[in-house]
Protein backbone atom coordinates (compact mmCIF):
# COMPACT_ATOMS: atom_id res chain seq x y z
CA UNK A 1 0.00 0.00 0.00
CA UNK A 2 1.31 3.16 -0.86
CA UNK A 3 2.18 5.93 1.54
CA UNK A 4 -0.43 8.81 1.92
CA UNK A 5 1.13 12.23 0.50
CA UNK A 6 1.17 15.24 2.66
CA UNK A 7 -0.74 18.12 2.00
CA UNK A 8 1.37 21.08 0.46
CA UNK A 9 1.17 24.51 2.15
CA UNK A 10 1.11 27.10 -1.27
CA UNK A 11 1.50 30.60 0.75
CA UNK A 12 0.59 32.55 -1.81
CA UNK A 13 -3.75 33.44 -1.83
CA UNK A 14 -3.70 34.78 -5.45
CA UNK A 15 -2.67 31.19 -6.45
CA UNK A 16 -5.59 29.41 -4.00
CA UNK A 17 -7.48 28.60 -6.95
CA UNK A 18 -4.83 29.65 -9.80
CA UNK A 19 -5.40 27.52 -13.18
CA UNK A 20 -3.94 29.40 -16.81
CA UNK A 21 -2.29 28.41 -19.51
CA UNK A 22 0.76 30.13 -20.99
CA UNK A 23 1.60 30.04 -24.82
CA UNK A 24 3.31 31.21 -27.42
CA UNK A 25 2.24 34.38 -29.23
CA UNK A 26 0.71 33.82 -32.71
CA UNK A 27 -0.09 30.03 -32.37
CA UNK A 28 -3.47 28.84 -31.46
CA UNK A 29 -4.07 26.87 -28.40
CA UNK A 30 -5.38 23.84 -29.78
CA UNK A 31 -2.23 24.03 -32.44
CA UNK A 32 0.17 23.36 -29.27
CA UNK A 33 1.26 20.38 -27.10
CA UNK A 34 0.46 21.05 -23.62
CA UNK A 35 2.64 20.64 -20.61
CA UNK A 36 1.19 20.81 -16.73
CA UNK A 37 2.90 22.46 -14.19
CA UNK A 38 1.31 21.46 -10.88
CA UNK A 39 0.41 24.53 -8.12
CA UNK A 40 2.98 23.16 -5.58
CA UNK A 41 5.76 22.57 -8.20
CA UNK A 42 5.30 25.94 -9.27
CA UNK A 43 5.15 27.22 -5.52
CA UNK A 44 8.51 25.78 -5.44
CA UNK A 45 9.80 27.84 -8.25
CA UNK A 46 8.46 31.06 -6.53
CA UNK A 47 9.95 30.50 -3.57
CA UNK A 48 13.30 29.33 -4.57
CA UNK A 49 13.84 30.79 -7.42
CA UNK A 50 11.80 33.87 -7.44
CA UNK A 51 12.24 34.33 -3.19
CA UNK A 52 15.80 33.50 -3.22
CA UNK A 53 14.95 30.75 -0.73
CA UNK A 54 16.59 27.91 0.00
CA UNK A 55 14.79 24.24 -0.39
CA UNK A 56 15.11 23.67 3.22
CA UNK A 57 13.12 27.09 3.79
CA UNK A 58 11.20 26.29 0.84
CA UNK A 59 10.21 23.04 2.82
CA UNK A 60 9.27 24.72 5.95
CA UNK A 61 7.09 26.73 4.10
CA UNK A 62 5.35 24.01 2.31
CA UNK A 63 5.21 21.76 5.50
CA UNK A 64 7.17 18.90 3.53
CA UNK A 65 11.01 17.52 3.43
CA UNK A 66 13.65 19.44 1.82
CA UNK A 67 14.05 15.71 -0.37
CA UNK A 68 10.39 16.57 -1.94
CA UNK A 69 11.28 20.38 -2.23
CA UNK A 70 14.03 19.43 -4.38
CA UNK A 71 12.01 16.62 -6.20
CA UNK A 72 9.31 18.86 -7.21
CA UNK A 73 11.39 22.24 -8.04
CA UNK A 74 13.29 19.83 -10.49
CA UNK A 75 10.82 18.84 -11.93
CA UNK A 76 9.41 22.04 -12.46
CA UNK A 77 12.08 23.40 -13.94
CA UNK A 78 12.69 20.72 -16.41
CA UNK A 79 8.56 21.20 -17.19
CA UNK A 80 9.36 25.24 -18.03
CA UNK A 81 12.64 24.41 -19.66
CA UNK A 82 10.77 21.85 -22.20
CA UNK A 83 7.74 24.43 -22.85
CA UNK A 84 10.08 27.34 -23.84
CA UNK A 85 12.11 24.58 -25.93
CA UNK A 86 9.54 22.99 -27.91
CA UNK A 87 7.49 26.12 -28.09
CA UNK A 88 4.24 24.39 -25.87
CA UNK A 89 2.04 25.65 -24.40
CA UNK A 90 2.20 25.43 -20.12
CA UNK A 91 -1.21 24.59 -18.18
CA UNK A 92 -0.89 25.16 -14.08
CA UNK A 93 -3.20 23.59 -12.67
CA UNK A 94 -3.79 22.51 -9.24
CA UNK A 95 -3.70 19.28 -7.30
CA UNK A 96 -5.22 17.48 -5.03
CA UNK A 97 -2.15 17.64 -2.48
CA UNK A 98 -1.88 21.06 -2.76
CA UNK A 99 -3.75 23.26 -0.43
CA UNK A 100 -4.14 27.17 0.18
CA UNK A 101 -2.74 28.33 3.31
CA UNK A 102 -5.56 28.95 5.95
CA UNK A 103 -7.90 26.54 3.89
Amino acid sequence: MARPRKPRQCSCPHRANFEAVYKPAGTPLGQLECITLFRDELETLHLCDGQGMTQAEAGDCMGVSRGTVQRLLSEARRKVAEALVKQAALAVSGRDNAVAEGD
